[in-house]
């Protein structure tokens, strides 16, 4: 139902969605817990648009953490997309606009536009769903620093939520700790590195099983639904630091370690990808 909302003419800005149509379609959430309330939210999207006015990448590291702080949810909950469905249509299309549309026209003069994805579409593209299965999928128990790092590297971002092997956290953590050691070092072609180490972390994964060469506790349930619980009483999150997650239990050092080492290896051998032929053709 969403899908014939999204007209081209919607999706480059040039008209506006029908609001009152989309808020009909809409089917309410029957828990009335002051979690589902949309006014925090909101607040947090207008301060992101604001701080990040002309830098509009860098409101995901920004925004990602107090996304997840403030829509406290399970992952049952957060894979339901027609939950994001509504906050993209219904809340803050306009912020949608203004992170994915491309400014100018196409090179055919017609009128760019936002991917229908970016408003409904699967967890890794959808514009509010993958920032907070990216803050679910890198935070380390309350801290959300590495949710920060991740975030803040487009290719990572859009690449390592597609991995399957993102959903055991020593692996999640051990990526960013690479990712952040190839920052420091200055590593050229960065962009193309993070996309070899995720295939690369990828591939191996097929053979080797991290979760048994790397072992994590089980997170806590019950430290989860707390947190979740105190969304009643719990103030806006901070803008200026980072808020607190779930005490849901952190990752086991010395399996992130273990894998660090892995995938530091496997970044300095991974291949490449060979952009020559696509640069060619770009200038044929």
């Amino acid at each position: 139902m969403a899908s014939k909302y999204l007209t081209n003419a919607v999706r480059s800005g040039h008209e506006r969605l029908p609001q009152v149509a989309i808020l009909r379609a809409a089917g309410p959430i029957e828990d009335g817990s002051i979690r589902w309330t949309t006014g925090p939210l909101r607040e947090i999207l207008d301060e992101a648009m604001s701080r990040f006015a002309d830098t509009r990448t860098e409101a995901d590291a920004w925004l990602a953490p107090r996304l997840h702080a403030t829509l406290r949810m399970t992952r049952v909950e957060a894979a339901r997309p027609e939950l994001w469905n509504y906050l993209a249509l219904a809340v803050a299309p306009d912020y949608v606009l203004w992170r994915h549309l491309a400014t100018g026209d196409a090179k055919d003069g017609t009128p760019k536009k936002v991917n229908t994805p970016r408003f409904a579409g699967p967890h890794d593209s959808q514009a509010f769903a993958r920032l907070w299965w990216a803050a679910e999928m890198f935070r380390d128990g309350p801290d959300y620093r590495p949710v920060e790092v991740a975030c803040g590297n487009q290719d990572m971002l859009n690449t390592a939520l597609r991995l399957d092997t993102i959903d055991h956290k020593p692996t999640a953590l051990a990526m960013v700790r690479v990712l952040e050691g190839l920052v420091r070092s200055g590593a050229a072609r960065l962009g193309d590195r993070v996309n070899a180490l995720c295939t690369a972390v990828n591939s191996a994964g097929s053979t080797l099983l991290y979760d048994v060469l790397a072992p994590d506790e089980l997170p806590d349930q019950e430290a989860l639904f707390a947190w979740i619980d105190d969304a009643e009483i719990a103030p806006p999150v901070p803008w200026d630091r980072l808020p607190d997650g779930p005490e849901d239990g952190t990752a086991r050092r010395a399996s992130v370690e273990r894998l660090t080492l892995m995938f530091k290896e496997l970044a300095d051998t991974a291949p490449l990808r060979d952009r020559s032929r696509k640069h060619a053709a770009d200038n044929a």
